[in-house]
C-alpha cells in the first residue's frame, strides 16, 4: 500500500515539526488564562465542508480502516508516537435535534489541531473490524493519548452492535487491552459517552476474570507452601460474593441483581439527556443505602486521597457546563463496586507482587487502584445521571506514582449546538479557549501526559 497520502512530518500549522513536547507546551499556553491569542496566527483553518472528513484531505487523512493500513502505521513510528488516537466503535454518537448525524471524532481531530497542532490517527472499528485487540492496544498505547468516541449502540444489548465490523465483544476485549497499558511509557485514555460506558463494563469484566483464574490457579512458583494464593482466593471469594449480590436499583426499581446481569455496569437513563447541563460534584445518594458501607467507606478515601483533575476545576473553575447526548447511563452501583474491588485487591497485591509476577497472574500488576466518581448532572428535577465522569487511577508499584486515564459520560468536543466539524464552521481560537467543555477535555490531556 501507498503511504504517499499521509503526511511523516507531524503538524500542520506551524513552521516546525509538532512533537510531544510542543505539543504538552501548548496545551499548557491554552489553559493558563482565557483571553491570550492563538499561536498560530492566520492559520485558523477555513474549513471547507467537503473536505472536512475523515480520508479525505489533510489533517484527517490518516484512517487505519483495516490491515492493509494498521500494517502501514507499524512501520511509521513517526507518526503514531507523535498523533492522538481517536477510537470509533461506531459511525456516528448519535442523531441531533437538526436531524444530522454527529460523528464527533472529527471535533477532537479539530480542536487538537488547532490548539497545539496535534496530528489525529482515526481508528473507526465499525468499518475495521477488531482483529487483534492486544496488538491494537500496544500501538494505542505508544501514541500521545488514546480517545475511545461514543456511538448509539448500548453495550448491555449485542444486538444493538449489529451491522458492525466490531461486536460488542470485539470491542471490551480492546477496552480490557487498554485498560491493562496505563502505564510509565503510555499516553492517557479517555473514554467519552459509549466508550464511557464501555470502560465500567470492561472494569467489570476484568476484576470478574481475576476472580477466575485465582479461584482456578493451583500455584505460586514462588510460594510453595501456597500462603499467598490462600490469601488471593480469599479476597476474590470476597469479591465475588459481593458482585454476585450487589442489586442496581433505580427509581426503586430492581433492574439488576448482581455482576452477571446484563444491565449491572450500563443501564437506560432514566429520560434521555441532550443539550447543556452544569456539572456538579458527585454526592453520595440517600436511596444509594443498599450498598455495602464498605464500598462507600473505599470511594470516599480515595476521593480523599487522590486527585482526578476534574474534581479541582469544580472547585478552582467557574461553573462548568458541558453537552450531554446520551440515552445510557453508567451504574452508580457498579462504579463504587469496581473502585472497592481494584482497591481492595491492589492492596492485597503489594506484599504478593513478587510471587504473582512470575505467574500467570502478572497482568494483575497492569489492573487499575481505583475508579473515582468525579461528578453528576442533573437529568430533569428528579433524576439524576450519578457517574458523569471518572478517573481511573494507576499506582506504580516501586515508586507509587500515580498515573490517570478518564472517562465522561458528556462529550466535552461538541458546541452547544451538537453538531460536528464540516456541518458546521469551525470554532475559532478563542471560541474554543472560553469553552468549558474544550477546557476541561484539554485539561485532562495536559495532566494525562505529565504522567
Amino acid at each position: 500500500m501507498e503511504s504517499s497520502g499521509w503526511r511523516t512530518r507531524p503538524g500542520i500549522l506551524g513552521h516546525h515539526a509538532a512533537s510531544p513536547q510542543s505539543i504538552h507546551a501548548l496545551l499548557g499556553y491554552f489553559l493558563k488564562d482565557r483571553n491570550s491569542p492563538t499561536p498560530f496566527p492566520g492559520r485558523d483553518m477555513l474549513l471547507d465542508g467537503s473536505l472536512f472528513e475523515w480520508g479525505v484531505a489533510p489533517p484527517l487523512e490518516k484512517v487505519i480502516g483495516g490491515p492493509g493500513e494498521l500494517d502501514l502505521l507499524l512501520r511509521l513510528p513517526e507518526i503514531y508516537r507523535h498523533s492522538v488516537s481517536v477510537v470509533e466503535p461506531w459511525e456516528n454518537v448519535g442523531i441531533n435535534l437538526q436531524g444530522e448525524a454527529v460523528r464527533a471524532s472529527k471535533n477532537i481531530a479539530y480542536i487538537l489541531q488547532q490548539l497545539a497542532d496535534a496530528d489525529s490517527i482515526l481508528y473507526p472499528l465499525w468499518q475495521s473490524g477488531c482483529v487483534n485487540p492486544q496488538r491494537l492496544a500496544n500501538v494505542l498505547s505508544a501514541g500521545i493519548a488514546t480517545v475511545v468516541q461514543g456511538g448509539n449502540p448500548s453495550v448491555y444489548d449485542a444486538a444493538s452492535f449489529d451491522g458492525s465490523k466490531s461486536g460488542v465483544e470485539d470491542i471490551l476485549a480492546l477496552v480490557d487491552e487498554l485498560l491493562l497499558r496505563r502505564s510509565s511509557n503510555s499516553g492517557p485514555s479517555i473514554f467519552i459517552c459509549l466508550g464511557h460506558q464501555l470502560a465500567a463494563a470492561s472494569q467489570v469484566r476484568l476484576l470478574k476474570r481475576a476472580c477466575r483464574e485465582v479461584a482456578n490457579l493451583q500455584h505460586l512458583p514462588l510460594d510453595p507452601e501456597g500462603i499467598a494464593l490462600r490469601t488471593l482466593r480469599r479476597v476474590c471469594s470476597r469479591i465475588s460474593d459481593v458482585g454476585e449480590n450487589l442489586s442496581v436499583i433505580k427509581n426503586g426499581q430492581r433492574i439488576a441483581e448482581g455482576w452477571h446481569d446484563t444491565r449491572f455496569s450500563v443501564a437506560p437513563n432514566e429520560a434521555f439527556e441532550v443539550g447543556t447541563r452544569r456539572l456538579l460534584p458527585y454526592r453520595r445518594r440517600g436511596a444509594s443505602d443498599h450498598v455495602p458501607g464498605e464500598l462507600h467507606d473505599a470511594h470516599a478515601l480515595v476521593a480523599d486521597e487522590l486527585e482526578g483533575v476534574i474534581d479541582t476545576m469544580l472547585v478552582m473553575e467557574r461553573e462548568l457546563n458541558i453537552e450531554m447526548f446520551h440515552g445510557d447511563e453508567v451504574n452508580e452501583e457498579a462504579a463504587l463496586f469496581a473502585n472497592w474491588a481494584f482497591k481492595l485487591l491492589h492492596d492485597t497485591l503489594v506484599p504478593l507482587r513478587y510471587e504473582v509476577a512470575v505467574s500467570p497472574l502478572s497482568w494483575l500488576l497492569s489492573l487499575p487502584y481505583a475508579v473515582e466518581i468525579l461528578s453528576q448532572t442533573e437529568v430533569d428535577s428528579a433524576h439524576l445521571t450519578e457517574v458523569s465522569t471518572t478517573c481511573i487511577y494507576y499506582k506504580d508499584w516501586e515508586t507509587h506514582t500515580i498515573r490517570r486515564s478518564f472517562t465522561s459520560q458528556f462529550h466535552p468536543e461538541l458546541m452547544a449546538d451538537i453538531r460536528d466539524i464540516g456541518k458546521r464552521d469551525g470554532p475559532r481560537y478563542a471560541e474554543l479557549k472560553d469553552n468549558d467543555g474544550v477546557r476541561l477535555l484539554i485539561r485532562l490531556l495536559y495532566h494525562g501526559m505529565q504522567e
